[in-house]
Parts: C-alpha cells; sequence; structure tokens
C-alpha cells in the first residue's frame, strides 16, 4: 500500500515536471553564438527568414550614413525651373500688332494709326495643344514657352499683315502647378514660376506644417519618382532644401520615430526617437544601456530592413531575397573601446530593433536555478505525501519512520500493542 502511494507520488511530481513548457532554459531571445552560426552557414529552409550578419566597421558605418533618408541625391537635377512651358488647360491672352493702317487688321480708311493692336479673348489651350489665331490657323502652344509662341505667330501672319508682331501673355496657369497637402497648416496649389522656390518656400506657401518638426515627414514625388526625408533634415541640411519643379507634389506627414529594445536592456520595448535623428550609441542610452549583471558587450544586434542596394554595397549575399528589401543584422563589439566611435557614428532608423544577448554565465546560473526547480518540483509532492501518510499512522496509533535509499522513501511500521 505504502510503496503504491509513493509510486503514485512519484508520478504525479514526473507529470508536474513534464508539464513545464519548453525543455530548454528560459531567454529573451537567441544566443549571439546562434546569430552567427546561422549567418556563417547560410541555413535556409521555408520555417525561417534568411539574413545577412554584417560587423560594424569605419566602412560599414560611412555606408550607413551615406544611405540616409534624403532629398539630395535623389533628385540629380537641383536648378530652378529656368523656363516654365505652357500645357494644355492654361489660359492664355493673345495681343497682335501692325505698324500702320491698310493691313490684315487695320481697314486703310481708318487713317494710319501707329501701334495699331488688337486684343484676342482669352483662350484655353484645348486638349490637342492648341490656340487658334486670325488668319494664322491654329499655333501650337503646349510644350512651347510664351516668346516661341509669339515667333510661332508671327511667322504664320508674315506676308499677309504689315509688319506683324504679338504679344502672348499668360493670364492663368494651370498645367505648370506644385501641390503641397498633408499635414500643413493650409494644402495649396500654386503655379510654378522662372524665379525659382525651394521645398521649404513651397510649404510656407502651404501655412507651415501643424506638428513638430521632429515628427515630420517631407515626401516629393516627381516624374513618378519618390523621395522621403524627415522635415528637420531640410532645415538642417540645406542640400535637401532643392528647387521644386512643375508638376512636383509635396506631400507632409506625421510619423514619429520608434526602434524596439530586447535582451539584456535596461529598458526593454517601444522607445522614441524624440529627435529628427539618432546614432546607436545614443539609441543605447535611450533602452537604458547594457545591464552589468546580464549582458554580453560583444553581442549587440541591430535588425534592419536594408534597401538591396545598401546591402549588395556592404558585400551581403542577396541571392536568397528577390525583392526590394534585404534582411541585415549589425553585429557591434562593444568590449573594443574603439567600437564605441563608431557607435556615435553608426546611425538608427525608424523601426530598428536593438537586441543585446545574454552572457554566457548568465545561461548557466539560469541552467542551476531550473535544475533545482525541477528537482524541488519532483520532490514536493513526495515529501508530502510521506509526510500526510506518517500522519495518519500517528493518529491511528501506528509508529512509522521514513528512510530514504537511494532517493527513494522507505517507510516502515510498528504496530504498538493497546
Amino acid at each position: 500500500m505504502a510503496r503504491n502511494l509513493f509510486r503514485f507520488a512519484q508520478a504525479a511530481a514526473c507529470a508536474v515536471a513534464m508539464g513545464l513548457p519548453g525543455c530548454g532554459i528560459p531567454t529573451s531571445g537567441p544566443r549571439g553564438e546562434a546569430i552567427e552560426w546561422r549567418a556563417a552557414t547560410h541555413v535556409r529552409s521555408a520555417e525561417r527568414l534568411p539574413y545577412c550578419l554584417v560587423s560594424v566597421t569605419p566602412r560599414v558605418a560611412e555606408i550607413a550614413a551615406s544611405h540616409q533618408y534624403r532629398l539630395a541625391g535623389q533628385f540629380t537635377d537641383r536648378r530652378g525651373p529656368t523656363i516654365v512651358q505652357i500645357g494644355n488647360g492654361d489660359v492664355i491672352s493673345v495681343t497682335l500688332f501692325e505698324s500702320a493702317a491698310g493691313g490684315l487688321f487695320f481697314p486703310l480708311e481708318g487713317g494710319l494709326r501707329n501701334g495699331n493692336f488688337l486684343t484676342l479673348p482669352p483662350q484655353i489651350v484645348d486638349e490637342k495643344g492648341t490656340i487658334t489665331v486670325p488668319y494664322a490657323g491654329a499655333i501650337r502652344a503646349t510644350g512651347r514657352t510664351a516668346q516661341q509662341i509669339q515667333d510661332a505667330i508671327v511667322d504664320a501672319l508674315k506676308g499677309r499683315a504689315l509688319e506683324p508682331q504679338a504679344v502672348v501673355t499668360v493670364v492663368e496657369r494651370r498645367n505648370a502647378m506644385i501641390s503641397v497637402i498633408g499635414e500643413v497648416n493650409s494644402a495649396v496649389r500654386f503655379p510654378a514660376s522662372v524665379s525659382g522656390e525651394r521645398v521649404l518656400d513651397a510649404i510656407a506657401r502651404a501655412g507651415g506644417i501643424k506638428s513638430q518638426g521632429q515628427d515630420s515627414w517631407v515626401l516629393l514625388e516627381r516624374h513618378k519618382k519618390i523621395a522621403v526625408t524627415p522635415f528637420e533634415a531640410i532645415v538642417h541640411e540645406m542640400d535637401n532644401n532643392i528647387f521644386v519643379q512643375p508638376q512636383d507634389t509635396i506631400y507632409v506627414y506625421k510619423e514619429p520615430q520608434t526602434f524596439l529594445a530586447f535582451g539584456a536592456a535596461g529598458h526593454q520595448g517601444q522607445v522614441a526617437f524624440e529627435a529628427w535623428r539618432l546614432t546607436l550609441a545614443e539609441g543605447l542610452a535611450k533602452a537604458g544601456g547594457l545591464l552589468d549583471e546580464r549582458a554580453e558587450p560583444g553581442w549587440v544586434f541591430l535588425y534592419r530592413a536594408e534597401r538591396r542596394r545598401v546591402a549588395e554595397e556592404l558585400s551581403c549575399d542577396c541571392s536568397f531575397n528577390e525583392g526590394p528589401y534585404v534582411p541585415v543584422i549589425y553585429e557591434i563589439d562593444l568590449r573594443d573601446p574603439s567600437t564605441l566611435f563608431l557607435a556615435t557614428h553608426f546611425p538608427m532608423r525608424n523601426k530598428d530593433v536593438i537586441y543585446i544577448s545574454n552572457a554566457r554565465s548568465v545561461e548557466s546560473t539560469k541552467f542551476l536555478t531550473y535544475v533545482r526547480l525541477m528537482n524541488a518540483t519532483i520532490q514536493d509532492p513526495v515529501n508530502t505525501a510521506v509526510s500526510a501518510y506518517i500522519l495518519k499512522n500517528l493518529i491511528n496509533g501506528t509508529n512509522t519512520s521514513a528512510v530514504a535509499i537511494s532517493g527513494t522513501p522507505i517507510i516502515t511500521t510498528t504496530t504498538t500493542a493497546p
């Protein structure tokens, strides 16, 4: 009976132990060796996302800094619009001049009138890109400047009018427009001018931005090409304050920049930049730094979905990924004093992930703690059962003693005569 009871207690304890989640040691993320091993052996499968591991060096930091989100470098032509052409939908006015009466537009009986002129009603450049001038017919206007239209009209009237001259004026420009929309105080659409206006000038026309500059982004779309930059990058780095061009669209939007911190960091979770730019050293400081009792300074990793051309410049093997972005893990060894200088120059990006791996000694301590927990989980139910059995026999007047042999309690019972 006693042995059956103990066997039941042991089975129950084993069931509790086996029911503990997982067989490994609890941890907050992958070990540093695991990250390095998978990158070195190129372990690939349908269940795992392959990545590229890059050690942060001065060259790597320079490449990362040179590929920040900026307008400068995205658009090679940063000049102002020296020529603003007329397009479909524009409204223009034409004034015709003849040197004397008796010509095409002024009859002889009208007398000699120097500077005779005739102003035609304003015209909209039609879908064919033309306007109509009496006796000159259809004149192409789209893709031309006002001076070029004037020359075309004069050429068409030569031989019919007396020393004809023409003046073309743009009454309303509807084609060469610049739009500013989004998180601005007053969205606006205004015509481009040959004097040239820059991005900040265009935003000023819209009444400025609504929110704080550190959380604002500027998107510039030009000829189906898009570039994005933080608003303050335009303010502080004047190379980004490029000239706007006809048909440009500027979209201002708000998106606070954040990153995630995991592992042996002082503060885990989402952390706000609270600035328009942040370095890795500043990011580690915002995350509470490395925990002395847990962190391995040689295993600090930054996860980022890097643009393909940047990954190729970093000499990554991009054959495993055909998309525009490649998963890259940057590794930095803070045991080397010089890498702290690199960390102050390595730029962080919105939605980056910082992971700090535990030290090997921490894993050993966790293992010993886990062994003690397992041992207590198995022994406690057995000890409780033994105590309950002894208490029962004492109540019944039976002397009971328990002796443990090889870890298995053996109960001996002596019946006391009444």
